[in-house]
Order: structure tokens, then sequence, then C-alpha cells
């Protein structure tokens, strides 16, 4: 028997140099509920653009980009 996960291709957060891999429990998720999930650890995505690719493999790749802060 197929399951719905094993349908998605695998997703996996790029934030900096750190990769995280998507746990199935994940696949129902969209980027806002990963980015507010992410964010208790990782409090720079709080802010950031999100870009989506797929790469050759099928795997979907989200990067959190920063955005440039002010000073003053």
């Amino acid at each position: 028997m197929t399951k719905a996960h094993d349908l998605q291709p695998d997703r996996v957060f790029k934030i900096g140099a750190t990769r995280i891999t998507a746990s199935p429990e994940m696949a129902a998720l969209s980027n806002e509920e990963v980015r507010r999930i992410l964010q208790v650890n990782y409090p720079e995505v709080a802010n950031a653009t999100i870009r989506e690719t797929t790469l050759d493999d099928g795997t979907q790749l989200v990067e959190w980009l920063p955005v440039a802060g002010r000073k003053g």
C-alpha cells in the first residue's frame, strides 16, 4: 500500500549552511508552518525570504534567505 508521504518528493530546508531534511510528518505542512516551527531554533527565518527550487532528483529545496537589516 502506498502512503501519501511516499508520493511527495523529499523536501530539504536550507538555512545558511544548515540543511534539514523534512520528516514524513512535515509533508503536510506549508512552508509558513515549517517557518514557525524552525524559528524557535533559527530566529533568522522569522523575516527571511523563501526561495523554492526543485533539484534534478526531484527533491524540493526550500531556502530561507536573510533580509538585510537596518542600522540606526
